[in-house]
């Protein structure tokens, strides 16, 4: 009889008009590594969200059973109790509070009310040391990176006495470097005895960690995989998307023309609140017309960095440099002068400053050009209508309608809005940072082909990713910036990951 620590038998969640899961079962052995896939709403979050009790008992149907006990859980605090802590894909840490007390959020040291400083010092100091952080306690969370974020937020699961240890989409945000120390940290913390249950797009990193496989689509639980090893990626995708797909990336059928069309010269930017201190150290780009041109760096490289500042100088201060488009030197030095000259840059934090998530699609796709739709000042709601439906179904986004709230999409459509309002302005130069962060196989294969369209339309398009392959995949040319310098470019055809990583570091 196997040894489950975690069984859901049939749950099924419901919100108006959805139903999120469907008699879903899942077990998870003691002391496993548990990888949940599937695409972009297929029920993952919310089976998990309904386990550590986010979604309290009696806002679904079926049984969590935890250690042979049926548990209902009605909050978050009851399923910590019984030893289950979630880590969600947005990290909930306050960055201006110190690592200790972020730690201990919720956990407080000391008695009565009254924290304990020097009992929360003493204590975060080996739960830091156990997920390998070897920062000072005492340091602002604002002023580590994201991947030591991620292990503060495993190190307070930890100080909760966590046996179930649930995280979602840990390694989004982080370089190759970060995931693989993550990934090894799960292995180490299932030595000492922790159950980890890891919900992943990455699916080079499931099959890197993972010991068993369960797949859900539609809310429903398709395929269990109880030995990881024995099941291959192709094997993995074509039941998440319920179809073969017999290439990650679309096949490239046009050429860029010849001659540069968007540069970038001399580009040197400084620190917001250091002055002092270059970020962007000279860089230079060139773009042509109906070409895909990536930019690879670590995390910390500048490349958010050198695109936000290049985007109406919404990064940083001191800029310096000069932009041409057409041969022309433009001026980009506001937002407005930017989207005006016929550049866009998509976000890679589509809901903070991609969307307004309350609002509808309609009005998402319509906002980043208003003129479009109204005479004098006064839109026309039956042209915004046709226009922004026409622009959502020619991107392909999935709705129930162009007036369901952005906020209530998948991320692979969410990021397909974002992508439509940007071409309702029809721009010239796109720049796309990171944008299949977060999404799945299937909604990644569409954002590329929306990509080649762009390109065969005759767009720049400027692609910044984390995913090596995905930047070997999809582009022309890869550019490489290791701490705000371009060391390099090269062709995609003619060189590798090991290649680029050596500029990289």
């Amino acid at each position: 009889m196997q040894d489950y620590i975690l069984e859901m038998r049939g749950i099924t969640k419901e919100f108006p008009g959805v139903k999120a899961l469907d008699q879903v079962s899942f077990q998870v052995k003691r002391g496993e590594i548990k990888a949940l896939v599937g695409e972009n709403g297929a029920g993952k979050s919310t089976l998990m969200n309904v386990l550590s009790g986010v979604y309290p008992h009696g806002s679904y149907t079926g049984d969590i059973v935890v250690d042979g006990e049926v548990c209902r859980f009605k909050n978050i605090q009851q399923s910590e109790q019984a030893g289950i802590a979630i880590i969600h894909q947005e990290l909930a840490l306050i960055p201006m509070l110190s690592i200790a007390e972020n730690v201990f959020m919720g956990n407080v040291q000391g008695r009565h009310g009254v924290v304990n400083w020097t009992l929360t010092r003493a204590r975060a100091i080996p739960l830091l040391e156990r997920v390998g952080l070897s920062d000072d306690p005492d340091t602002p969370v604002n002023q580590i990176g994201v991947g030591k974020q991620q292990l503060v937020e495993i190190a307070k699961a930890l100080s909760k006495n966590c046996k179930v240890l649930i995280l979602d989409e840990p390694t989004a945000a982080l370089n190759e470097r970060d995931s693989r120390n993550l990934l090894d940290l799960l292995k180490t913390l299932q030595e000492d005895g922790i159950t980890c249950i890891m919900i992943s797009h990455k699916l080079n990193e499931i099959c890197y960690v993972a010991d068993s496989i369960t797949v859900l689509r539609d809310g429903r639980t398709v395929a269990d995989f109880p030995e990881a090893s024995r099941v291959g990626e192709d094997e993995i995708i074509r039941h998440m998307v319920g179809r073969e797909l017999s290439n990650r990336y679309p096949e490239r059928t046009h050429k860029a023309s010849g001659e540069v069309f968007f540069e970038v010269k001399d580009w040197c930017v400084h620190h917001p609140e250091f002055p002092e201190r270059l970020v962007i150290d000279h860089a230079a780009i060139a773009l042509r017309r109906g070409e895909v041109v990536g930019l690879a760096g670590l995390m910390g490289a500048g490349r958010t960095e050198f695109a936000m500042s290049v985007f109406g100088r919404s990064y940083g201060c001191r800029i310096s440099g000069e932009i041409y488009k057409g041969g022309e030197k433009i001026d980009a030095s506001t937002v407005p002068k930017a989207i005006a000259s016929g550049i866009a840059y998509l976000s890679e934090d589509r809901k903070t400053n991609g969307l307004v998530l309350m609002e509808s699609i309609s009005k998402n796709i319509s906002m980043s050009n208003l003129r479009r739709v109204s005479k004098h000042g006064v839109i026309n709601l039956n042209r915004e209508i046709k226009e922004t439906g026409e622009n959502a179904r020619q991107f392909g986004v999935k709705c129930s309608s162009i007036f369901q709230a952005a906020g209530n999409l998948s991320g692979g459509n969410q990021q397909k809005v974002v992508l439509a309002k940007w071409m309702f302005n029809w721009p010239d130069v796109l720049i796309l940072d990171e944008p299949t962060r977060g999404i799945d196989v299937g909604a990644k294969y569409d954002i590329y082909g929306i990509i080649n369209q762009l390109a065969a339309d005759g767009k720049c398009v400027l692609v910044i990713s984390s995913e090596l392959p995905e930047l070997l995949g999809i582009c022309d040319r890869i550019y490489v910036m290791n701490e705000g310098v371009i060391k390099g470019v090269r062709s995609s055809g003619e060189t590798s990951q090991e290649e680029l990583m050596r500029l990289l570091i």
